[in-house]
């Protein structure tokens, strides 16, 4: 007879097989989905009746803060399928956590010098995306290198 604790611990966990890297973009990934669909929730974005395809002109915000448009949210599912796709490997995995969060950095970066209310904040960024993206790329780096630290490549 066996008690519930040693059940338990008999019990195969469903992430085992799985390198911790592939888990982490897939989780990245599966975020970057719900933050899109989310985008395209009126309630979840507020002022949705000024949602635009793109430009600074987009009043809405994801949960009242981050400036989103339809192109920023397009952005955001298509970062999520590219984390689900790649974290089918290692290095599909790790190059999606650092490039990504390079990317994000960039984002960042393009967010601080670009006047928000210019033509050139086309996604468009508000000062609330500008620091999520950093943190992002910073995130993103960190996942990718902390899951394969010591990890011999393939």
């Amino acid at each position: 007879m066996t008690n519930a604790m040693a059940h338990s611990r008999g019990r195969r966990n469903p992430a085992d097989g799985r390198a911790p890297v592939r888990r982490a973009a897939a989780t990245v990934g599966v975020i970057f989905l719900v933050i899109g669909v989310l985008g395209f929730i009126p309630g979840i974005t507020t002022h949705y009746g000024d949602l635009k395809f793109a430009g600074h002109g987009s009043e809405a915000k994801l949960l009242g803060v981050f400036q989103v448009s339809v192109l920023h949210n397009i952005v955001h599912l298509l970062f999520g399928v590219a984390g689900l796709v790649l974290a089918r490997t290692i290095s599909g995995a790790r190059t999606f956590l650092l490039g990504g969060g390079v990317i994000y950095l960039v984002f960042w970066l393009y967010g601080l010098v670009t006047d928000q209310g210019s033509g050139a904040n086309f996604i468009p960024f508000n000062g609330a995306d500008d620091w999520l993206h950093f943190l992002l790329g910073v995130g993103m780096i960190a996942l990718g290198l902390a899951t394969t630290r010591g990890a011999t490549r393939r």
